[in-house]
This record gives structure tokens, C-alpha cells and sequence, in this order.
């Protein structure tokens, strides 16, 4: 057994793509249009997952990627807890939620520990940010700046 993918539904498609490819940095991997089931796919990878994803595709079906499932015609999506949130690993916590917030994301549950964030997609999908290796060490404004929302 191997993982391949996790689906969300997303509510807005350029939007989405805003916040996981130009705010996040996943990139776009392959896209489906399915026009008689008025949909579209797109499967978004890690930039550290490439290598990983060219070599799954020869198994035949790439992994691991992020599936955004957009339905053509409107539906209201909620926030469904059940989901539990995607996670991330980053180099630097502190300088990807810096960036984050001058993108205009809001950062939900800071890094105070130097290890783990907590922000939100344009459709209320729960992302868990974590830090490669070690925490830093807590460091301002992240140490005293409080959660907002929730995760």
C-alpha cells in the first residue's frame, strides 16, 4: 500500500490555487476539465516532493499530492471538522508565516514554539504547518501573539 492523495473541495478554484501555488508554493502537477460531469481536478505537489512524484508516476499513478476537487456549478461547501487539516513541513516557520501574513493569510494558531502554525484556506481547510528538524527558538512577535479563530 501507498499514499497517493487527499481531495478537498474548493468553493472558488482561482482562489484556492492562490492560496496553495503562489502562497503556499505547491505547484500545479496535472489538471483535469471533466466538462460532462462539470468539474475540474488539479493535483498540486511539494516542491521537495518532485523527484518523489516523477518516480511514483512510473508506478503508475503519481504520489504524494494534494487533490482539489472544484464542481462547476455553486454549492456551499461548510466547515466540516471531521476533516482534520493537511500538514506541511517548512524550512523556516518563522519566515513562511511572515510571508503568509503579508500574502493577507491569517495565521491562526502562531508558531510560538517555533514548531508548528496553524492558518486556513480560502474554503476553511485546516493547514498545519511544522518546521523541519529541530524548533527555533521562540522568538517575537510569534511568542506572544495570540491564536485567532480556530484550526
Amino acid at each position: 500500500m501507498r499514499y497517493l492523495h487527499t481531495m478537498l473541495r474548493v468553493s472558488n478554484l482561482d482562489a484556492a490555487l492562490d492560496f496553495y501555488c503562489n502562497k503556499l508554493g505547491l505547484q500545479e502537477f496535472r489538471r483535469i476539465d471533466n466538462e460532462k460531469g462539470r468539474f475540474t481536478l488539479v493535483f498540486l505537489a511539494a516542491p521537495d516532493d518532485d523527484a518523489e512524484v516523477a518516480q511514483s508516476q512510473k508506478k503508475g499513478r503519481p504520489a504524494p499530492l494534494l487533490e482539489l476537487t472544484y464542481n462547476w456549478d455553486p454549492e456551499n461547501l461548510g466547515e466540516a471538522r471531521s476533516f482534520g487539516h493537511l500538514a506541511f513541513e517548512v524550512d523556516d516557520i518563522y519566515a513562511t508565516c511572515d510571508r503568509l501574513m503579508k500574502a493577507g493569510v491569517t495565521i491562526n494558531r502562531p508558531p510560538r514554539d517555533g514548531q508548528m502554525a496553524f492558518v486556513r484556506s480560502p474554503d476553511n481547510q485546516s493547514v498545519e504547518l511544522l518546521q523541519r528538524g529541530a524548533a527555533l527558538p521562540p522568538q517575537e512577535p510569534w511568542q506572544s501573539m495570540p491564536n485567532t479563530g480556530h484550526w
